[in-house]
């Protein structure tokens, strides 16, 4: 049967991204590679993804290397795929350039033009009609759809989720081998990263810093760029792109915006008593542990909802304040910290926000978000208490309006009534962009947050 050389080129991940870096290849020159199955895990300024195969075949060649920054839509590798899998393309003059790399692509068709779900030819004129977003790759992998057969509705050709929940409705192109076979299911996960996801070993002493510390901290692991330099106390370490980001981001946020800081210090007595409570019964019928943060984040939902102002923006020549009240969550992996997003996190009750908070902090470890669970957030949470912190001066998430940390809860003698009693007590501290919040505001604002944490009792309700 005959063969056939095409290109995979990188996608487009989001609209604001122009280039990604590929961190490390997957797969090897001479390995057969799946329909979606990852071929290479890809850097880029807002999260790393791994790149499926958007064809079944054979890997002939890389055409960019580990740690190399690619645009998009530029080829990456070639793959050998057998012609009665291939589709009929429409090739322009500029596509049979030689490759500067010599590529063996050079008097082949650089990417095959797909056919609708009726089987016509979809416009040669569709640029972005093979740039498939992580989202759509995902539902097409998890429906056995062949995205090749698929017709795109969207700007340029694109194919939406629309348009792959359409085909799915449709029950047509699914996908096959060339001998009919059954779908294609997705790939298994790798050992190494079943490894990463497997749970934690239960004998790992609790660390008792915090009073909600569950494990002990991970340790960074960093790359080194050669040996110790002779007669020097020092080394190299590379920035990675993700490293870089960040520095960009904070500096970004400390520049431009006039932080302010407040504090505030509330009684958790009655909240530490709920959760002990609970948690041994929401472990068994939810299978995930009850922490402290959602109580946090339903009582600082619930005060934005009385400030509205909070969860606002700087435009410059006016403020931009949002109506859906997105939870951004910072969580820390072993080298950077990221902020997926608790979307409408106003709509949930506080069973609902523990889920989310479980399922974004476990994805995030692990390294499966997605573009969209990092976008949109309004305001964010820190639990910077997991570390036994009891003061922190968070730097805003930009182009935020404020940023709020729990510290950890720490048991104190409180005067209550001219008497002394011990009770668990937790610090609240607020950063502020002081073009649009003040004293007074925020002030506000906390001791809202107060009177919603210490107003949980034993009749406070999960769901």
């Amino acid at each position: 049967m005959a063969k056939q050389i095409i290109e995979v080129t990188m996608p487009q991940l989001a609209e604001s991204l122009v280039t990604a870096t590929i961190d490390r290849w997957l797969k090897q020159p001479g390995d057969i590679i799946d329909m979606y199955e990852p071929i290479c895990d890809l850097i880029t300024d807002k999260v790393n993804a791994e790149l499926p195969s958007t064809v079944r075949g054979k890997l002939v060649k890389h055409l960019a290397g580990a740690g190399e920054t690619v645009e998009v839509g530029t080829a990456i590798c070639l793959v050998e795929i057998e012609v009665a899998d291939a589709v009929e393309s429409a090739v322009t003059p500029d596509e049979h350039k030689p490759d500067s790399r010599g590529s063996a692509a050079s008097s082949v068709s650089s990417r095959p033009a797909g056919v609708g779900t009726s089987g016509g030819a979809v416009d040669a004129g569709s640029p972005m009609r093979h740039r498939y977003s992580p989202a759509v790759q995902m539902l097409a992998a998890d429906n056995g759809i062949d995205l090749n057969l698929v017709a795109g509705t969207g700007e340029g050709g694109r194919i939406t989720r629309k348009d792959v929940l359409a085909a799915v409705a449709a029950g047509t192109a699914s996908v096959r081998s060339a001998t009919g076979g059954a779908p294609a299911k997705p790939v298994a996960a790798p050992a190494s990263a079943q490894a990463q996801m497997a749970p934690m070993d239960p004998t790992i002493p609790v660390r008792s810093s915090g009073m909600h510390l569950s494990q002990s901290p991970r340790i960074p692991s960093v790359e080194v760029e050669g040996q110790e330099l002779p007669g020097r106390g020092e080394y190299f370490i590379d920035v990675t792109p993700v490293r870089n980001t960040i520095a960009t981001r904070m500096r970004q946020s400390v520049s431009e915006i006039p932080h302010g800081w407040m504090m505030i210090e509330v009684d958790v007595t009655n909240l530490v008593v709920l959760r002990n409570k609970l948690k041994e019964e929401f472990q068994k019928r939810e299978g995930i542990n009850l922490t402290y943060m959602p109580f946090l984040i339903k009582a600082a939902v619930n005060a934005i909802k009385d400030y509205p102002i909070m969860n606002s923006v700087w435009a410059v020549d006016k403020i931009i304040v949002k109506r859906d009240i997105n939870i951004s969550l910072s969580v820390g992996t072993e080298d950077s910290v990221v902020t997926p997003v608790i979307r409408n996190a106003d709509q949930k009750n506080i069973a609902g926000i523990a889920h989310e908070i479980d399922d974004l902090a476990r994805r995030t470890r692990d390294k499966k978000l997605k573009l969209d669970d990092i976008q949109g957030g309004t305001f964010t949470v820190n639990n910077t208490g997991s570390f036994g912190s009891i003061l922190t001066q968070p730097i805003i998430n930009y182009p935020q309006a404020a940023i709020l940390t729990f510290e950890s809860i720490v048991k104190r003698p409180v005067v209550i009534n001219d008497m002394i009693g011990v009770r668990s007590m937790v610090n609240l501290c607020l950063s502020l962009d002081h073009r649009i919040l003040d004293g007074v505001i925020c002030g506000r604002f906390l001791q809202r947050v107060k009177e919603n944490l210490e107003s949980y009792n034993m009749d406070t309700k999960l769901y």
